[in-house]
């Protein structure tokens, strides 16, 4: 079997560096990593591992248990955009991966994702199928998002039939995720380029440090003419949100970055538009806090963390 990891020293330029950011997620970067390192990939990689300033021990485990990675210590959390930039700057092969640490790379799946660029030059981008830990499919490749979604989302109009059919529409329940297609926007999990695309496209835009850079990065993709492919008979095990769910007011920060999206692609009136929604419904959850029957106290810490979460949001 081919060594997975080529050296520097030796000369010989990998197929692919992959670059896996990392924060407070020991165990599943050793299973990310033993995926990648002890398993046959049928191409030569460069791992190459961004920590985030973990306080787990997370890149005192990868120094130690994995020595052929080049590992890089952030002293804080640089979040997810600019850590991707980070690896993919020091990245030597000639494909680079982006790829979350909470996921399990099957024997032969990067290779096959490699040989669909190398065989379709017309495609700027490919992401594999994933999987649940149990091995159903994970349905989630999407459209490009509307306006429409920000307000879908804060006044909770789900219970409408105009939101939910928008909603199957955005999120492609149209698509099995079984079969293979060009897609909008996939899973940003696992994405495969050629360094020549991540050089001339850009990499991830770190104004929007955890959420919608993906999407952004998938939309420039496209508009340079390239499709992307989903490809399922590429198969990653993935959990899902490992590191997002404990970042303390996530939500705040997915709106703050939902709103430069929108301001980018959209001008200013788009990022008007969504910051007067993200605003009503925060002041009518005011209100519905303040007449409901909580506890004096609760009342006060509730909005006391509403506050902050706009300050966020109407701030960026």
């Amino acid at each position: 079997m081919n060594s997975p990891h080529l050296q520097d020293s030796e000369g010989v330029q990998p197929d692919i560096s992959v670059v896996i950011p990392s924060w407070n997620t020991l165990e599943l970067t050793r299973d990310c990593l033993r995926s990648l390192l002890h398993q046959d990939q049928g191409c030569t990689l460069q791992v190459i591992v961004v920590d985030n300033g973990s306080h787990d021990g997370s890149a005192d485990m990868v120094a130690r248990e994995f020595p052929q990675v080049l590992l890089i210590r952030n002293e804080r959390n640089e979040y997810f955009s600019k850590a991707c930039n980070q690896g993919a700057s020091v990245a030597k092969g000639r494909y680079i991966c982006y790829l979350n640490s909470d996921t399990i790379v099957t024997p032969k799946a990067l290779r096959r994702m490699m040989e669909f660029l190398e065989t379709h030059p017309a495609y700027g981008a490919v992401a594999p199928r994933l999987d649940n830990p149990d091995g159903s499919v994970q349905p989630i490749c999407r459209r490009f998002p509307k306006l429409i979604e920000v307000a879908i989302d804060q006044f909770g109009f789900e219970r409408f039939e105009f939101a939910r059919r928008y909603r199957d529409h955005a999120s492609m329940k149209d698509f099995d995720h079984l079969s293979s297609a060009d897609v909008e926007q996939p899973p940003g999990a696992c994405l495969l380029m050629r360094r020549s695309d991540v050089d001339a496209i850009g990499g991830f835009d770190e104004s929007m440090p955890l959420f919608y850079s993906d999407v952004d990065l998938c939309l420039r993709i496209w508009r340079s003419g390239r499709p992307i492919r989903f490809l399922a008979e590429a198969r990653i095990f993935h959990v899902g949100s490992a590191s997002i769910v404990r970042h303390p007011l996530w939500r705040a920060e997915f709106m703050r970055n939902q709103v430069r999206y929108f301001r980018k692609h959209g001008g200013v009136v788009h990022a008007f538009a969504a910051k007067a929604i993200i605003l009503t419904s925060a002041i009518l959850v005011a209100i519905r806090t303040l007449l409901g029957p909580r506890p004096l106290r609760e009342k006060r810490d509730l909005i006391g963390q509403l506050g902050r979460s706009m300050q966020i949001v109407l701030g960026g």
